[in-house]
């Protein structure tokens, strides 16, 4: 293939991803939701709430909104939780409303950090450490729901099987991160195996070997090496309140709408939003539009609750937790553009002893 068709290919690909997501999204909100409920009936589900109840809603929407930027600190030694808000809700309105954004997150937030006065380095050990962690609560928030519906319900055969395949996956990942941050040489290791991992998947596809991923593995550990040894705990512990601060939100909205405990119980609604968060995992649309309200709406509805009470509150909360940051984000993104009290020159943001000389 010449240099000249790998780009058109790549192009085409990307193309057809995004008419796919679109597909998706089309189909999850014109043929799917309305087999559920209208947004009528959803405004009036509202409308019935009590102002304590709408209240409480707000107010765990706009902790949900707060949490993820204690991660942010926590793992970025000399950024401010302003600096945090401002950069999150930046990126998450990017992520929710265009496809690929992902990509262009990650690069908004290199331009923000770097205006601020961070290196590369310093953004790129921040990046892998929450998007690790991050994971890291996707991948154990399902087990954890499903140990807890194992002890309230008798486990069935299946459950069991997905509560092992998580635990093994999680064990697997934890062990490897423990293998790399031990010592150089078990992170090139490490580093080597991925790289023939990845190559004989790209083999197929006519894509050459990678290289320099041992470089990479062993440039991350001596980068994230301190940084994991004095704020691990604050950093677990952040993402963990994170994730349940947005399940707090999906748990009031069932509750004021009138899906009770005796319809889903709390730990059945954990279990489906465990799952639901899964799937988030692989970006098949922008900030899992479609994906999101089908995995949820079917999950409770599976686990007792009543279909339209259950679409209504999906639409709820995803009108709080998706499409709330999106202006948010564009006020967020405009501050950026113009404040220019924040601004430093690269590289002389603030150190701490949690910064090697290195980064």
């Amino acid at each position: 293939m010449s240099g000249e068709d790998r780009p058109a290919r790549r192009s085409g690909r990307r193309v057809i991803g995004g008419l796919l997501s679109v597909a998706l999204v089309v189909a999850v909100f014109v043929w799917f939701l309305p087999q559920f409920t209208s947004l009528s009936d959803v405004w009036t589900s509202v409308r019935a709430m009590t102002w304590v109840e709408l209240t409480l809603l707000a107010v765990a929407a706009a902790w949900n909104l707060a949490s993820y930027q204690i991660v942010m600190v926590s793992t970025t030694p000399g950024l401010t939780l302003r600096q945090a808000f401002v950069s999150t809700e930046t990126t998450t309105a990017v992520s929710n409303t265009v496809i690929g954004g992902a990509a262009i997150s990650l690069g908004l937030t290199y331009a923000m950090n770097s205006s601020w006065g961070f290196s590369r380095s310093r953004t790129s050990v921040a990046l892998l450490v929450s998007g690790l962690w991050n994971n890291f609560a996707k991948l154990a928030l399902p087990v954890l729901a499903l140990a807890l519906l194992a002890l309230s319900a008798p486990p069935s055969a299946g459950r069991i099987t997905a509560g092992l395949a998580g635990l093994a996956v999680l064990v697997v990942a934890v062990v490897l991160l423990g293998a790399l941050l031990r010592s150089r040489e078990g992170a090139e290791r490490i580093g080597l195996g991925a790289a023939r991992i990845a190559s004989a998947l790209r083999r197929p596809f006519g894509r050459g070997p990678v290289t320099g991923w041992e470089r990479a593995t062993t440039k991350f550990r001596e980068r994230t090496a301190l940084l994991l040894r004095a704020r691990w705990p604050w950093i677990t512990l952040a993402t963990l309140v994170s994730h349940l601060s947005l399940f707090l939100v999906l748990l009031l909205a069932l509750r004021f709408v009138g899906v009770d405990g005796d319809q889903v119980a709390v730990v059945e609604a954990l279990a489906v939003f465990a799952f639901a968060r899964l799937l988030t995992a692989v970006p098949f649309t922008p900030g899992g539009l479609g994906v999101i309200e089908l995995a949820l709406i079917t999950g409770l509805a599976a686990a007792g609750g009543e279909r339209a009470l259950v679409a209504a509150a999906v639409l709820v909360f995803r009108s709080l937790t998706y499409v709330l940051p999106i202006p948010l984000g564009l006020g967020t993104y405009v501050f950026w553009r113009h404040n220019r009290s924040w601004r430093r020159e690269p590289n002389t943001a603030p150190r701490t002893q949690l910064v090697p000389e290195s980064v």
